[in-house]
């Protein structure tokens, strides 16, 4: 089977395709054909071929030209991030709305030309989601962003279902929590700091708190997305039913019991490590968003994440030394 995955150069797309060559039947499927896309140059674990093929997304004909091949599985995981989405609004509708609706109208027209109807795999976030919140979101919760960057997710998962519903082609979205602890540099998402503040005082490096201590999210690590999309590729998706996008299951924490966390893995030095400078901007942003949910259905159709914050900071050390 051929696979496609658009924004493979990110972090997750990194960590999904070292699970490949890790596991090379993971899917449940041999592999016969590799297509890696992204705006800049995604690089190919070793172990694995594939071509790679450096485009916009939402420039005209790249759609066309990234399905011409006919993936039988579709990874959509190129995005604007929020911060970034938010302060280019341009930008966030372009890459994120525009170039979503690019893909799903160029598998439609190539499934015009002869039958054919790939899994696509759409990560979403739980930005879709906006105030008033109850203690806990459920999963008939409306999606209701206030955010750019949470309503082009949203308006990308309403088409998800339409094109899924008409059977243009097989869709599930992936609600993913904040990914935590993201590896490398800091990027433009507003979510940054949760990671920063763990991932550099690990390494013996100052970190800055943009937040009060008070602040509560929802969390899950990187291996557990790699997890989540491993599962989407892999299940049986008319048990999903028609609302095609799920929350995924996640911790909910505060700032206060991540760095509590942080001591009793990484000791008193590591925590000494944070400096608080609040960013009046960033904490509006952030009240915005959800703080826990019942992930009933994801769990039940087989999705899985940590229960603890000392378990995804180990993970990190583990994944990353």
């Amino acid at each position: 089977m051929h696979i496609l995955v658009i924004g493979a150069a990110g972090m997750v797309g990194r960590k999904l395709l070292q699970r490949l060559a890790n596991e090379p039947e993971v899917f449940g499927f041999e592999v016969s054909e590799l297509t890696l896309a992204d705006a800049v140059a995604p690089a190919v674990p070793e172990g694995l071929v594939a071509r790679r093929m450096t485009v916009d997304l939402a420039a005209d004909g790249t759609a066309e030209e990234l399905v011409k091949g006919r993936p039988d599985l579709i990874f959509h995981l190129a995005a604007v991030v929020s911060g970034e989405a938010e302060a280019d609004f341009e930008k966030g509708y372009a890459v994120n709305l525009d170039g979503s609706r690019n893909l799903f109208e160029a598998i439609r027209r190539e499934a015009m030309r002869e039958p054919y109807c790939p899994r696509v795999v759409f990560a979403s976030s739980l930005a879709v989601f906006g105030e008033p919140f109850p203690d806990r979101i459920d999963d008939d919760f409306l999606t209701a962003p206030l955010t750019s960057y949470g309503t082009q997710k949203a308006i990308t998962e309403l088409l998800l279902a339409d094109y899924t519903r008409k059977g243009i082609f097989d869709g599930i979205g992936l609600r993913l929590p904040t990914i935590c602890i993201r590896p490398g540099a800091p990027n433009k998402a507003a979510s940054g700091f949760f990671s920063n503040i763990l991932r550099e005082p690990l390494k013996g490096e100052e970190a800055v708190l943009l937040v009060a201590e008070s602040v509560r999210h929802w969390f899950a690590s990187p291996r557990a997305a790699v997890g989540f999309f491993v599962r989407a590729a892999r299940m049986e998706t008319a048990r999903i039913g028609p609302r095609r996008s799920l929350t995924m299951p996640g911790l909910s924490a505060t700032v206060g019991e991540e760095i509590e966390a942080l001591r009793r893995v990484g000791g008193e030095a590591a925590v000494k490590l944070i400096r608080r400078e609040p960013d009046p901007v960033i904490q509006k942003i952030v009240e915005g968003w959800p703080r826990n949910f019942d992930a009933r259905r994801a769990v039940e159709l087989g999705f899985e994440a940590e229960t603890s914050f000392d378990d995804i900071i180990r993970i990190h050390l583990e994944d990353e030394g």
